[in-house]
């Protein structure tokens, strides 16, 4: 699906009673975390910066990509990047990009496991011929090490969401353009 339908499918949930909402929406706390990634996901796509130097990359490529984002409106980590690379995508029109869900099919995701873990969001950018450029996700390195450090100390999930939107926020979606900035370099 194109941006405009993820945009309006996760509307639609953010937006239903939970009445009215399915598995897994059907869940005050899980609805809840989905309102609040579609208000961090609007402000992000409303305030968000990208850098000058990964625009001027992206502007300057020359041939046509197609960009994978494989996602779904739960994912908070998902509603701190998923706005930076669709702001991206604007800025070349040879970029297509396509959003996919996780949890329905194809379940792409299973091709681009992070330690076995079908962690989201991920990009994965492709040539005009389907040839795998690079994969990014589901996090910035710095944001994953925070993760990775309260899992280990058994965080309860409250602690581990509050610690990661701290740390979002601070940020700003830069550290996610440095990592673009960088791969894009590669290719």
């Amino acid at each position: 699906m194109e941006f405009s339908a993820y945009y309006q499918y996760f509307k639609s949930i953010a937006e239903l009673p939970l009445s009215a909402q399915k598995a897994p929406y059907d869940q005050p706390d899980y609805l809840d975390y989905v309102q609040l990634n579609w208000s961090r996901m609007n402000r992000w796509l409303k305030n968000g910066q990208l850098s000058a130097e990964l625009v001027k990359r992206v502007e300057t490529l020359h041939s046509a990509q197609n960009w994978l984002v494989i996602t779904e409106p739960w994912c908070g980590d998902a509603a701190h990047s998923v706005p930076f690379i669709e702001l991206l995508s604007e800025v070349n029109p040879l970029i297509t990009v396509r959003y996919e869900l996780r949890d329905s099919e194809p379940f792409s995701i299973n091709q681009y496991l992070s330690g076995g873990s079908k962690s989201i969001p991920k990009l994965v950018v492709r040539d005009a011929e389907g040839k795998d450029l690079f994969a990014w996700g589901p996090r910035p390195v710095p944001c994953q090490k925070i993760y990775t450090e309260l899992l280990a100390k058994n965080a309860d999930f409250n602690e581990t969401k509050i610690a990661l939107q701290k740390w979002y926020n601070a940020d700003k979606g830069q550290t996610l353009q440095e990592e673009l900035l960088a791969l894009f370099a590669q290719v």
